[in-house]
């Protein structure tokens, strides 16, 4: 017979698990654009803000879509054929409608997922049919090397 004695065993008190939630990393401070907006200032301040897109709202502030480079390719390809250099096209000429949208209270780890399944660089965040903020890709990769492995 063996017998083992592994001695007194000191009992960590266990911390909570830190919630890793969408609101925590989301860009309040948005970018928005109009119905009416041309591709013209849609380019011009995406490239003054260094962003690849944002959403899209109508006169009450709802969120109608969003608009991206790679919405706005469609007006410069345009005006290539056409011989010109301005881009007149209305934001809702060219706008995805079918947005899909995140709540803040959903874990970086969903968002994740819903990144991974989408194939899309950023989601408008909506809490009670509100535009709050949004999430981009960026915003969660960039959060992962700061959190400590233990709260996960």
């Amino acid at each position: 017979m063996v017998k083992s004695f592994q001695g007194v065993r000191v009992v960590e008190p266990k911390t909570p698990i830190q919630q890793i939630l969408v609101r925590d990393h989301m860009t309040t401070s948005l970018v928005t654009f109009k119905l009416e907006d041309s591709i013209d200032q849609v380019l011009e301040l995406m490239t003054q803000r260094k962003i690849s897109g944002g959403p899209v709202v109508d006169e009450a502030g709802g969120l109608v879509g969003i608009i991206s480079e790679w919405d706005c390719l469609a007006e410069i390809i345009r005006g290539k054929y056409t011989n010109t250099i301005r881009f007149p096209a209305k934001v809702k000429e060219h706008m995805s409608t079918e947005v899909i949208t995140v709540s803040p209270d959903l874990s970086l780890f969903d968002a994740a997922q819903k990144f991974l399944e989408h194939k899309i660089r950023r989601f408008p965040v909506l809490k009670d049919g509100h535009l709050v903020g949004q999430i981009s890709l960026s915003d969660v990769i960039r959060a992962f090397p700061k959190l400590k492995h233990t709260t996960w």
